[in-house]
């Protein structure tokens, strides 16, 4: 991912004998002082072309894994289009109606959840616990809402209802299916994404350059290494933010760094509140209950009389749950019905109320307007990184933004081979940083080094592996003399 060489500037080169003397001063013409920039920028370019050489080829597993899963939303509706969709009838079936006529289809199921159509043709999918799919997933049964026909059985994972191939992709970006383990890969990407992405911005915007429409446009012309890093820094430029929150949203769930967000959140007041579920409003209730006490639909169970799936379902439309996206959770031992607003679509409707089985009467209400702000920024930063925030507009950027990132890393790598054998600066930069900027610079590396631990651990090991070049070097040096 280097973008830069302090030995190619943009403009044409001096003569020899113009640029011996532009850069040696005599005793009439003072040494200029570095700036603070000229003070730093060997040590940006040298970390951003290490990280790009080193940390890249995560990124392009990544940034490749992320576009599939952008588009997968809707290769999905193409793939599982007759579980999805139905024609559109004149009447609805009763909701617990629906849900007794999936009970029948796969007995050994324990329904937790009911997930109507948000729309006209849309198919109603009622979850169930089923020991034939695999851990944290539901079985899907997709009935017509119309007709009451069963149209499928699919597993289906997290809050999105992610299906098998949307799932299968999501597991090779989170992880490369290699479990605990493999999710180090995306965490290490993630760490360094916004540090490779802020460097390369700091590198483009201080290169010289003749005007100011090739700081945005790329130029043209024939291949070579200057049209590749004007690519690189044009498309890096226009893709920085993007890539920067990229970083932030993924490191939130994170392995390691995820748990000091989620720390530093809890200690400022924005942790995620929960919906008080539970029947006689003890504390400790949660709208991500999932019911698997095995609950009826109607009539009464071992807990006691129960209104029924419909009855509950209005109780909270009085309530407010008004969206056309929700979801029902069905209640468990000492729980009550949660039906939770699903729309993470802009304007958000996320709003979620607990309905007493046995009387209809509200036990909670919890108003996403409520949410503290850290908490909301939290929810909409992640549903954007997942794709589900603004819909086909939120998948088509993150597929952009994907592609962008492969091209970067592409054009990094063509341009270090361009240059071979090249260094991109000296070593030892650090040492002619001033004194009063490098303290708080390692003072600030040292704490995001903890903050995101897989960012410090590598680093270390890139100037380990710096180190270990530079002895190389200079014992070669020494051979060569000897």
């Amino acid at each position: 991912m280097t973008i830069d060489d302090p030995a190619r500037p943009e403009t044409a080169e001096a003569p020899p004998s113009e640029a011996t003397t532009a850069a040696t001063p005599t005793s009439t013409q003072p040494t200029s002082k570095p700036t603070t920039w000229s003070a730093l920028r060997p040590l940006v370019l040298r970390l951003h072309f290490y990280a790009g050489v080193l940390v890249a080829p995560f990124l392009l597993v990544a940034a490749a894994s992320g576009l599939l899963y952008a588009l997968s939303f809707q290769a999905e509706k193409v793939v599982y289009a007759h579980e999805l969709e139905v024609p559109v009838g004149e009447t609805t079936l009763p909701l617990s109606q629906q849900v007794n006529i999936a009970r029948k289809v796969n007995p050994n199921g324990t329904v937790t959840a009911v997930w109507p159509g948000a729309e006209p043709g849309a198919t109603t999918r009622v979850l169930m616990a089923d020991p034939d799919v695999p851990e944290d997933t539901s079985l899907a049964v997709f009935v017509d809402p119309y007709t009451g026909d069963v149209r499928g059985q699919l597993p289906s994972y997290g809050s999105s209802g992610a299906l098998p191939l949307r799932t299968w992709i999501d597991g090779l970006h989170r992880d490369l299916h290699l479990g605990e383990t493999g999710r180090n890969y995306s965490e290490l990407a993630a760490s360094w994404l916004w540090v490779i992405a802020l460097g390369g911005l700091l590198l483009w915007l201080g290169r010289r350059r003749k005007n100011r429409r090739a700081l945005f446009v790329p130029e043209g012309g024939p291949a070579s290494r200057r049209r590749t890093l004007s690519w690189h820094g044009s498309v890096g430029l226009w893709a920085v933010t993007g890539l920067v929150l990229l970083s932030a949203t993924g490191l939130t769930w994170s392995r390691y760094a995820g748990e000091n967000i989620g720390a530093v959140q809890d200690g400022l007041g924005g942790a995620t509140p929960t919906l008080t579920a539970t029947v006689g409003g003890a504390a400790g209730g949660s709208s991500e209950h999932e019911g698997h006490g095995g609950a009826h639909t109607g009539g009464s169970t071992a807990q006691g009389p129960d209104i029924g799936l419909d009855k509950a379902l209005e109780a909270a439309r009085a309530a407010g749950i008004d969206s056309p996206r929700i979801s029902v959770v069905l209640p468990g031992e000492g729980k009550g019905y949660v039906v939770k607003e699903t729309d993470t679509q802009f304007p958000l409707q996320l709003d979620s109320v607990a309905v007493n089985p046995a009387d209809g009467a509200v036990l909670d209400q919890l108003r996403f307007a409520d949410y503290p702000l850290l908490a909301k920024l939290t929810r909409i930063g992640i549903d954007a990184h997942t794709g589900v925030f603004l819909g086909l507009f939120n998948q088509l950027a993150l597929a952009a933004l994907a592609l962008a990132l492969i091209l970067l890393i592409l054009w990094g790598y063509r341009m270090w081979w361009l240059r071979r054998p090249g260094r991109p600066a000296a070593r030892g930069a650090w040492r002619k940083i001033p004194v009063t900027m490098l303290l708080p610079l390692l003072a600030v590396t040292a704490l995001v080094a903890w903050f995101v631990p897989l960012l410090g651990i590598s680093l270390l090991l890139f100037l380990t592996v710096d180190l270990a070049l530079g002895v190389v070097s200079r014992a070669r040096t020494r051979s060569r003399t000897l």
